[in-house]
């Protein structure tokens, strides 16, 4: 074994739930283990980030990594942590979401790397040749309804409802884990702590079949230090796939974690050594505002997830955006642009106002209302504090028209140092 796998979760702060025996037989044998992933979207989040990042530290511990993307799963809905329904997939959406969610996962495991080499599975493949009565009669048995209530996950929908299917959920993932352990020699099973009933429903599920032994470990949820869902920015979820989330902003995501989360995902979500971290941590508290973790966080999993190109790119774009001119903006491809001030607010001019020009004063408080009024548009233009595309604008009879377009179709206005407006000529 190249490092003990438990003890390597614990100090990242990656360890939630684990069953009895399983760090001896971790330590013991190389084990063949696997992880869920639920193909709802065609793309994976960050939040997949932890359990991406739990095979890989297992399949670099000398251990096998599995992951079963849930063709089968998929179609019935996980009840864990949802207070409502979900929507059920059709078989083309489903197979074109795990189609795109293998291609992200063979990018960080080993594929080609002998007898721990990685493997990805869908449950599909097994349970579609599975009849109703089958299922009922050689798993339905074995499991006691009693038992399945007892689940956090069917307790706390029980008063709003919740249907047969997603009640039967635990166990269709029960059986995931009994096939794996029968057919490919799986013993362990991993998830988010969200996932610890149906995971120890297939531990239950092996012992009172076959009286096999199962083991099972699960991670705690990320929730960022205020409070708030992990893998969420300002526009929704963060995705790997920069078609969902540009590197741009999936690099500004990780940029402006706080100092303590970024602490939290220096370990969940990087692969430096204990040292390093420690490191890391010890020059960041010599100069905070230098957000030395942050940036180390987010050139690594950019990279990582997208590419060095990428990652330069975004923090080009960034500096452009503290610091470049509005030749450096007009060199910006127009995606890249945009995502650059998504969110800031946003006005519309059509581009026959600018033909005749207009005066500064006009377009801060008339055309876009950046000010209420002309007074105080006035006011803090003779204070310096407004900048029209990066150019700090202190004459008051400044007259913008079509030359100061960036590529011919915008206008960036800048009120104080953080206050950016985005002016679009239609």
């Amino acid at each position: 074994m190249i490092k003990n796998f438990v003890e390597e979760l614990k100090w990242r702060g990656m360890l939630h739930d684990i069953v009895p025996e399983t760090e001896a037989l971790l330590n013991k044998e190389m084990v063949i283990g696997y992880i869920g992933f639920d193909p709802t979207s065609d793309s994976l989040g960050v939040g997949n980030m932890v359990q991406i990042m739990t095979l890989l530290h297992f399949q670099k511990a000398g251990h096998k990594p599995i992951a079963l993307v849930g063709g089968a799963t998929g179609m019935v809905g996980d009840p864990s942590g949802k207070s409502a329904e979900r929507n059920l997939l059709d078989e083309a959406t489903l197979n074109h979401n795990l189609s795109c969610q293998k291609k992200q996962l063979e990018k960080f495991l080993d594929f080609n790397c002998g007898a721990n080499s990685a493997e990805i599975v869908n449950n599909y493949d097994w349970f579609k040749g599975i009849s109703f009565l089958e299922f009922i009669r050689d798993v339905g048995k074995h499991i006691s309804v009693n038992y399945m209530l007892a689940k956090d996950s069917v307790k706390n929908r029980l008063e709003n409802g919740m249907s047969f299917t997603e009640f039967s959920y635990q166990l269709v993932q029960g059986y995931d884990f009994y096939y794996l352990w029968k057919n490919k020699g799986v013993k362990l099973q991993m998830g988010g702590s969200d996932q610890w009933g149906n995971i120890v429903t297939g531990t239950e599920l092996i012992r009172r079949k076959v009286s096999g032994e199962a083991y099972a470990l699960t991670t705690p949820l990320i929730k960022k230090a205020d409070g708030t869902k992990f893998g969420k920015s300002e526009s929704g979820n963060v995705w790997l796939d920069k078609n969902k989330t540009s590197a741009y902003k999936f690099y500004q995501f990780w940029l402006n974690a706080s100092d303590e989360d970024a602490k939290t995902y220096i370990r969940i979500f990087t692969l430096f050594t204990k040292d390093e971290i420690e490191a890391l941590e010890t020059e960041h508290e010599k100069a905070k505002h230098l957000r030395v973790l942050q940036k180390t966080l987010a050139k690594d999993i950019t990279t990582r997830v997208h590419s060095e190109a990428d990652y330069n790119s975004a923090v080009e774009a960034s500096e452009i955006l503290f610091n470049g001119t509005i030749d450096d903006l007009g060199k910006l491809n127009e995606d890249l642009f945009l995502d650059i001030f998504d969110g800031v607010p946003q006005f519309e001019m059509s581009k026959s106002e600018l033909e005749n020009t207009i005066s500064i004063i006009d377009l801060l408080a008339d055309k876009t209302k950046i000010f209420p009024s002309k007074g105080e548009a006035r006011k803090m233009l003779q204070g310096g504090g407004v900048a029209l595309n990066k150019s700090k604008i202190e004459d008051l009879e400044f007259k913008v028209t079509n030359q100061n377009l960036i590529n011919q179709k915008y206008i960036l206005i800048q009120k104080g140092k953080k206050n950016y407006f985005l002016v679009i000529i239609k």
